[in-house]
């Protein structure tokens, strides 16, 4: 596990103590489960890389991506 330093408000540091009796547990331990509970909101808000790959697949079946390419590097000139 890697240490961290962190700073924060008196009454944050005061509040994260008493959650942390109140819980049992120590302040490290709390402020880790909030940072996998944080993570596992942020991931589920984006898709993961093999949905995007799900969705996304037979894209170009209807037509040639190096044709739409050039027609689109031709509007430039």
């Amino acid at each position: 596990m890697i240490r961290t330093v962190i700073s924060l408000d008196p009454e944050d540091k005061q509040w994260l103590d008493r959650k942390a009796k109140e819980s049992q547990t120590t302040l490290a331990a709390l402020i880790r489960q909030a940072v996998k509970q944080m993570r596992r909101q942020e991931e589920a808000k984006s898709p993961s890389f093999e949905q995007l790959l799900k969705t996304t697949k037979g894209l170009w079946k209807g037509g040639d991506g190096l044709i739409y390419q050039q027609s689109i590097r031709d509007e430039w000139s």
